[in-house]
């Protein structure tokens, strides 16, 4: 009898010891789980709440709270970026052509996003706009005689399509001086210069609009927010879920999730967590890691008088992010001026990562495209290796291009967000510097991440749009997808270049409901150099000329 129970027992002990863990404990199973708490994670989580209410949804971020990487204003330019001054997005070709194909993409792009922004607003979703978004003029601002002589001929190019009308050109100090005083102060009168102005630009504070949509997430009762919570295991369920263990990093209690889809949104963590899958997608990518820095005044006297994101031409070999700019900022409630960036290296994926983020994600398979990028990109080891050699003096320098009666008293030093640009296998060069953002998604479609920098944030809303494209495309095919996506992007599957007069109506809607400055009513040219005639109806609400917190 003592030898049955012992057996028994000994039994019941070794079942423990060889249940799956599935069996040995109940295991949480959703049917989304979003790896990062960023404008790309709350994005995809608000369109998937929309399309499919009934669905349960978890959401993993290793910091203490949402929008603190790089979807924090302090952690970017704030740029809703539309190609309205970006000059990396029109290059000049062999021929002398202005190519204005990426543009174009950009700012179609970028409607979208204003108008998902709108219909969140229409719903309570999001809250008081100017929360979140202002009007803020983008003007290109060059000099030297052949930077003039290309700006001109991407004026020209960019007046093809109604996205860019309302766009002035001017080579006139006096007139420039009225839209950027701050900037023409001080200047040599006789030095060669131009520049464009829109007054349809943005200002867009990225991490209030991420805080807004995980608020409002949280409000739901299918989902479910975990913060401090690092991932740790990714693995394969035998039905093809995936089972995500994860850390909290307070009190070191460890829990698994079980998920049929699974987004991986977490900046440069990304890569890593990609890799951890096993996916063979992943294999194709290896990151490139590139900080910024910028000169900031929030000294009133000083950030009252710009009100523009003036864009200039970036240094050869320059990545497109490092495009010298001098922004005005709505962060915290009150108007700042940023200038920059520095480029800055480290070895980190993340503001707040690890120094071995970029030695991590080195496998046999990406280690040779790093190399030949390594290689062929030398440029961009001479820029940044001249950027990290920049005394203060040298920065403050490059400000005074911009700010001629600058004081150094009046600006610091603020270390920006971590970005980290795609390199990826190519058949014939080994590896490629890629510009932009990627989406990386499995074959079956259960999983599906994001690598990859500016536009980035700006245009979350049409790059998850193609996230459920890629992943969801026989449920988007349904009547009801379909429906509810033309009801919060009425263009969606339009391209509005072509179709001027949708561009109008558009822009009419998502400016009143954004209280953004309207469409420009423009003049008739006049002859002349100058193109600086046109006329502005005046603002409903949070115009340009009207910005003051």
């Amino acid at each position: 009898m003592l030898k049955k129970s012992f057996l028994a027992l000994l039994g019941f002990v070794v079942a423990l010891v060889t249940v799956p863990a599935s069996q040995a404990a109940d295991v949480k199973k959703v049917d989304v789980l979003l790896i990062g708490g960023g404008i790309m994670s709350t994005t995809l989580a608000v369109w998937l709440n929309e399309l499919e209410p009934g669905w349960s949804m978890e959401m993993v971020e290793r910091l203490d709270g949402v929008a603190e990487e790089s979807s924090n204003g302090w952690n970017n330019a704030g740029t809703g970026h539309s190609a309205l001054a970006e000059l990396n997005y029109t290059p000049e070709d062999k021929n002398g052509k202005i190519q204005i194909a990426k543009a174009i993409e950009i700012n179609e792009a970028f409607q979208i996003s204003r108008q998902f922004w709108s219909w969140q607003v229409k719903n309570g979703v999001l809250k008081n706009p100017r929360s979140f978004i202002n009007s803020t003029p983008h003007m290109s601002f060059i000099w030297g005689d052949e930077n003039v002589a290309y700006l001109k001929k991407r004026y020209e190019a960019l007046q093809a399509s109604p996205l860019f009308a309302g766009m002035q050109y001017s080579e006139d100090h006096a007139q420039i001086a009225k839209w950027v005083p701050l900037m023409m102060e001080g200047r040599d009168p006789a030095q060669k210069m131009a520049a464009t102005w829109t007054p349809l630009g943005t200002d867009v504070n990225f991490g209030e609009i991420t805080r807004q949509f995980a608020g409002y997430l949280q409000s739901r009762p299918n989902f479910a927010l975990k913060l401090s919570s690092e991932v740790r295991d990714i693995t394969r369920n035998a039905d093809g879920s995936w089972r995500i263990g994860y850390k909290n990093l307070k009190d070191g209690s460890t829990t698994e999730t079980d998920a049929k889809f699974v987004f991986i949104g977490a900046g440069g963590g990304a890569l890593k967590l990609l890799q951890k899958s096993g996916i063979p997608e992943a294999r194709d990518y290896a990151g490139f890691p590139v900080g910024g820095s910028f000169l900031i005044t929030d000294n009133p006297a000083i950030a009252e008088r710009h009100l523009a994101k003036a864009y200039g031409k970036a240094s050869v070999g320059a990545p497109p992010m490092s495009v010298p700019h001098l922004d005005t900022r709505v962060l915290d409630g009150k108007r700042v001026i940023l200038f920059g960036p520095f480029a800055t290296f480290s070895t980190k994926f993340l503001k707040q990562g690890s120094l071995w983020d970029l030695f991590s994600t080195a496998t046999t398979h990406n280690v040779w495209p790093m190399a030949r990028v390594g290689i062929d990109e030398y440029p961009l080891v001479e820029y940044l290796a001249g950027q990290l050699m920049q005394s203060d003096d040298q920065r403050f320098a490059a400000l005074k291009e911009y700010v001629p009666n600058a004081k150094k008293e009046d600006w610091r030093l603020w270390q920006a967000g971590q970005r980290v640009q795609i390199i990826k296998r190519d058949d014939s060069k080994g590896g490629v510097l890629k510009l932009g953002t990627e989406i990386v998604a499995s074959a079956d479609g259960s999983m599906a991440g994001l690598l990859g920098a500016s536009p980035g944030a700006s245009t979350a809303a049409p790059i998850m749009l193609t996230v459920l494209e890629k992943v969801f495309k026989d449920k988007l095919a349904t009547p009801e997808w379909q429906q509810k996506v033309r009801q919060i992007v009425p263009s969606y599957g339009t391209r509005l270049n072509d179709h001027p007069d949708q561009v109008a109506k558009e822009w009419a809607y998502t400016s009143e409901v954004l209280q953004l400055a309207p469409p420009p009513v423009i003049a008739p040219k006049a002859g002349g150099k100058d193109s600086a005639k046109g006329s502005m109806e005046k603002p409903k609400a949070n115009a340009a000329a009207d910005m003051a917190l």
